[in-house]
């Protein structure tokens, strides 16, 4: 399937999915699923564990064949072809880094299977240290006394010392901190945006996801549930469980009454889209009256979190989040009886 370009034509896609599916047994891991994905897109699949994100990674990168369906490279099937025999790499979450081995060793290692000679490897593996912002002296060094963001870079040059055309990545970054771990989101963004590779991505963080990606792919049983724009995943989830997935959100569930819907007592416009779900992020709800929906809440914790200050409300019966920037008015303390607004505006309806 052709892809229209920005200038108006058509272009081949990099990936194609049509159908692909894979079963072991009586369960059905991969179900059907059909996508393509752009040259240098940076696309990531998004799912909770047991959702088959893995499991589509591995068919994508030739690890393993589908059960039906068919896979194309640029109009090529290559369903069926090995994953020595493909151009692409992949960067595991285990990374699979050779101990007994040097930085250098471990970057060289595809280039040496595939017969280039030792100069050669050698100028490429000093380019890749380069590129991923390693030292041209850790070239020597036992990858046994990288860190682990180094042992990460050590990986992704190891991955690119062959120069594939797509890149796959499985959870690289989920066994480091959270603080290392969002240097290496900006740093592979950067690095999709120096090499013009097609990055194919899955991780269980849709934060993640977020920060790194063109297109999101949100996994659930084996499906696709939503593909869109980071901005379209955020703002118009389709459903209660990408609305879910998304963090810490206020997922409210609204009866319509004829021409409204009701919220703490209150008319709201009524539902844009079949059923019974409303989604309010945190960051829409305001202290004071600035938005058009008012009501009071009780304040029954608040957790600074740097850059903002999250509230936990109690309505009635209705649990809340809000979470106002730092700075903006006055802390407000647990116990103390606010009020708070929004606007109908930021309201995402979803159905079930």
């Amino acid at each position: 399937m052709a892809t229209v370009t920005p200038e108006g034509g058509t272009a081949v896609p990099a990936l194609s999915l049509q159908e692909i599916t894979r079963r072991f047994g009586a369960l059905t891991a991969v179900d059907a699923v059909t996508l393509d994905i752009a040259e240098g897109e940076f696309f990531t699949i998004v799912g909770p564990s047991g959702s088959g994100k893995s499991t589509l990674v591995r068919l994508l990168a030739g690890l393993e064949v589908p059960t039906a369906g068919t896979l194309l490279l640029r109009g090529e099937d290559i369903t069926r072809q090995p994953a020595n025999q493909r151009p692409t790499a992949m960067v595991f979450q285990s990374l699979a880094l050779f101990d007994h081995r040097s930085v250098g060793q471990n970057i060289e290692f595809a280039m040496k299977m595939k017969g280039v000679a030792p100069p050669a490897r050698r100028e490429r593996a000093l380019e890749l240290l380069s590129l991923l912002r390693l030292p041209r002296d850790y070239y020597d060094r036992a990858v046994t006394q990288c860190s682990g963001g180094e042992r990460q870079r050590v990986a992704m040059a190891r991955a690119l010392a062959s120069d594939p055309e797509i890149l796959f990545f499985d959870e690289p970054l989920s066994a480091l901190d959270y603080r290392l771990r969002k240097t290496l989101e900006v740093e592979l963004k950067e690095l999709h945006q120096r090499t013009g590779k097609t990055f194919i991505y899955i991780t269980h963080s849709l934060e993640e996801a977020m920060v790194m990606s063109d297109r999101i792919a949100i996994m659930q049983d084996g499906r696709f549930v939503q593909v869109g724009t980071p901005q379209d995943i955020y703002q118009r989830p389709r459903n209660r469980f990408v609305a879910g997935f998304m963090g810490e959100v206020n997922i409210l569930e609204i009866r319509g009454r004829g021409e409204s819907a009701r919220f703490a007592g209150l008319d709201l416009p009524a539902p844009e889209v079949a059923g019974a779900y409303a989604v309010l992020r945190p960051e829409a709800l305001q202290a004071g009256d600035g938005g058009s929906v008012r009501f009071d809440a009780d304040i029954v914790q608040r957790l600074m979190l740097g850059s903002r200050t999250q509230y936990h409300l109690r309505v009635g019966d209705l649990a809340l989040i809000a979470e106002i920037g730092a700075g903006v008015g006055n802390l407000m303390e647990p116990g103390q009886r606010t009020r708070f607004s929004f606007d109908p505006d930021d309201i995402a309806w979803v159905a079930e």
